[in-house]
């Protein structure tokens, strides 16, 4: 499959339009050859894909948006879609392939392909099988983007984001994982829900496994500036652990319960993948909940990616906040990175 983008040709001649239809100004320098826009690359156009490349276009984070898959057909369609929707959108450029080549030059690439679990099928040979769709998608990235930025949003998160560490040969700070950064936007919900005040102003995180083993730090959640478990324990007003418990393991069925009635996850997937490019392209350096090297930090052995609060930026991860956890929260995040070692070693990689 060829790429299919606008032009400046028109008709069977190629009548090149752009000299008759713009008259050069006097005194003019030529168009600067210093590269001043940004490119991103969305691999797979799944539901989760194509919901991240609608948002990050609605949201003008890119310059260049290109699409790629295996599936031709749906590939075109999905492009094309895109386009038609030209005038209602801030400028972009946006192509599509099955030849990984014209992500060349791309300054994140935002990998959401991975193979469904079929019915029965082990969590290991899930991954196994993931880990050879790795092996062909994350090499020719890293071929013809040697500088860009790598953003593994497929599941399993965190080991895929090893996966894709150690197949790219780059630093650590240029591979970041999606992690638990919609966890936490769940979490920052059903806490202003249960506060009935505004998300925004709620400082929460769920760090370590994207999954069953994720660690909520309630010590350090936070609603205007005000630590909550300190200040309900200063005006002795009585709370139950087991309520906390439960807000905690409601974010875990959240996305369960989205799939069972819709069938997928998307949308909330989608604007939370547009705040990270957002925030590593445009150098926000905001801190969000993502998956990185944890090696060394917090009594974590050996190599291991998944979620900790950490600053991002053109560079990718700039550092992983000195957050503090308390003795419980510690061996928590301990545990979890050896529930996501015991399943990563048996990779063999």
């Amino acid at each position: 499959m060829h790429k299919s983008a606008s032009g400046s040709t028109l008709g069977p001649g190629g009548l090149d339009l752009t000299q008759a239809f713009f008259k050069p100004i006097a005194n003019a320098d030529p168009p600067s050859t210093t590269k001043q826009h940004n490119k991103i690359s969305v691999i797979g156009v799944g539901n989760v894909g194509m919901a991240i490349a609608q948002t990050i276009l609605t949201q003008d984070l890119t310059d260049e948006l290109v699409l790629v898959d295996t599936n031709a057909d749906k590939l075109r369609g999905e492009m094309l879609d895109l386009q038609h929707a030209a005038a209602f959108l801030p400028r972009t450029k946006i192509h599509a392939s099955t030849d990984s080549s014209i992500t060349a030059g791309s300054d994140l690439c935002i990998v959401t392909a991975g193979a469904r679990q079929i019915a029965g099928e082990s969590r290991l040979n899930l991954l196994q099988r993931n880990l050879s769709l790795f092996r062909a998608i994350i090499p020719p990235l890293v071929r013809h983007s040697p500088a860009t930025t790598l953003l593994i949003v497929s599941n399993p998160v965190d080991i895929l984001t090893y996966v894709a560490w150690k197949l790219s040969g780059f630093p650590s700070n240029r591979v970041i994982g999606s992690g638990t950064n919609l966890d936490s936007s769940r979490f920052r919900f059903l806490i202003a829900d249960h506060l009935d005040v505004n998300a925004q102003d709620v400082q929460a995180y769920i760090v370590g496994e994207h999954g069953d083993s994720s660690v909520a730090l309630w010590s350090s959640i936070s609603v205007g500036g005000v630590p909550v478990l300190s200040f309900l324990e200063n005006q002795q007003i009585a709370y139950e652990k087991e309520t906390l418990e439960n807000i905690h393991k409601s974010v875990i069925d959240s996305a369960y319960e989205v799939i069972r009635l819709k069938g997928y996850t998307s949308w909330a997937i989608g604007y939370s993948v547009a705040n990270l490019a957002r925030s590593i392209l445009r150098d926000q350096r905001k801190i969000h909940p993502v998956s990185v090297l944890a090696k060394g930090l917090y009594g974590i052995d050996g190599e291991v990616f998944l979620s900790l609060p950490a600053q991002l930026g053109r560079g990718g991860i700039l550092g992983v906040t000195n957050i503090h956890l308390n003795p419980e929260e510690t061996q928590r995040l301990v545990d979890s990175a050896k529930t996501i070692l015991q399943v990563q070693t048996q990779l063999g990689i």
